[in-house]
């Protein structure tokens, strides 16, 4: 085995390491490109990650030349390139020798900043199996060709990485099955044990109300108010475990827990497209939250609820004419309830942006907006 053999056997097993001992997907693929650069002795590298609509987002960067990081323009994070749009196309199946950059190129152009004399990269496409996830591209100061066997090895990294970060995804959607299911487990024993003791105590309360004494009757009456209460609030607990009404559609499940808690929701609804799991029981939770505000600060029985689905975003909207309250969302640096921060965060992971405005008699807006 010649050297040069030996040297890409440890490239493989070096990055390999990395990626079978990660567990974060952003921090993973800067580690290996760090490494893929150190070990083959390129300059610069970057990895986008690509969705099926096309839209990209710049995983992982190493020694970037200015022009590429031009805070004023962000050339990798706008416009289109031609390596991805080859790769949307279809066009990108393997290792590709060599590509012109169209930033670089317009960066030149347009003096964006410094290039560091690099002008081509190769082009690699991250994949597992026939499930394609974007694209990895490297190149160095006056480098114009790569030969065969570095992008043999460029591709040998490439079917690494996207092997690893399928294994991540899989291993997400398993933690989120698990948790469904510990959450539906738990709804089953608060509806089968608690639920049904409070059920208990309303009827032997409601039993107790028929007694001779006077003092006897209201003190059974308050118990068997308290009693329905709770169930009430148990009731609405266990559907926020577990959200068995999402399968009739978000709009429907939220107008039926709004009516539970003692709403009256007005819902408005316009498109019609299939919601990511994810995102459906996101806005389903924050919803829920909403809702609850409604009903515990607002000071109403009427809520307005409008969902708008379009090709690449949802909107949801829960407005009330209720109480309201000071806060000007510009000018303050935190929401005022942990309730509205909990809603907040939420739809940031989804990668949405969540919006409060509320005055004093006026009434409180929620509006949620996330990319699908």
């Amino acid at each position: 085995m010649t050297k040069k053999q030996l040297n890409e056997l440890k490239i493989l097993k070096d990055i390999a390491e990395i990626l079978n001992e990660s567990t974060d997907v952003k921090q993973m693929l800067q580690d290996t490109l760090v490494q893929l650069l150190k070990a083959t002795q390129l300059h610069t590298g970057w990895i986008f990650l690509i969705d099926e609509c096309g839209d990209y987002e710049l995983m992982a960067a190493h020694n970037l030349p200015d022009a590429l990081t031009n805070h004023q323009i962000q050339p990798m994070r706008n416009g289109s390139c031609w390596c991805v749009s080859r790769y949307c196309n279809g066009k990108l199946t393997k290792a590709t020798n060599t590509m012109e950059c169209k930033r670089l190129d317009e960066a030149t152009v347009h003096d964006w900043g410094e290039t560091n004399n690099i002008t081509h990269h190769a082009t690699v496409p991250l994949y597992s199996g026939k499930e394609q996830f974007g694209i990895l591209n490297v190149a160095a100061p006056g480098k114009q060709y790569f030969d065969q066997q570095e992008l043999d090895i460029l591709g040998a990294v490439a079917l690494q990485i996207g092997t690893a970060i399928k294994r991540l995804d899989l291993t997400k959607k398993e933690q989120e099955m698990r948790l469904r299911d510990e959450r539906n487990r738990l709804a089953q024993d608060l509806h089968d044990s608690v639920n049904q003791l409070l059920f208990s105590i309303q009827l032997t309360a409601k039993a107790g109300t028929k007694t001779g004494h006077e003092a006897s009757r209201d003190m059974f009456e308050i118990i068997q108010q308290t009693a329905s209460q709770a169930q009430a609030e148990m009731k609405a607990l266990i559907l926020q475990l577990r959200p068995d009404g999402l399968q009739q559609g978000l709009v429907c499940a939220l107008t039926s827990y709004g009516e539970m808690i003692g709403l009256n929701v007005n819902a408005i609804r316009e498109g019609t497209a299939f919601l990511p799991a994810s995102v459906e029981e996101m806005l389903f939770r924050a919803g829920q939250e909403a809702l609850n505000n409604c009903r515990k600060h607002a000071d109403v029985h009427d809520v307005n609820l409008f969902l708008s689905i379009q090709k690449e975003k949802v909107t949801m909207t829960v407005s009330d004419k209720g109480m309201g309250f000071c806060y000007e969302e510009y000018e303050s640096a935190m929401l005022p309830t942990i309730g509205l921060r909990a809603m907040k965060q939420r739809v940031e992971k989804q990668s949405g942006t969540f919006h409060v405005t509320s005055k004093l008699g006026e009434g409180t807006t929620i509006q949620i907006v996330v990319p699908f």
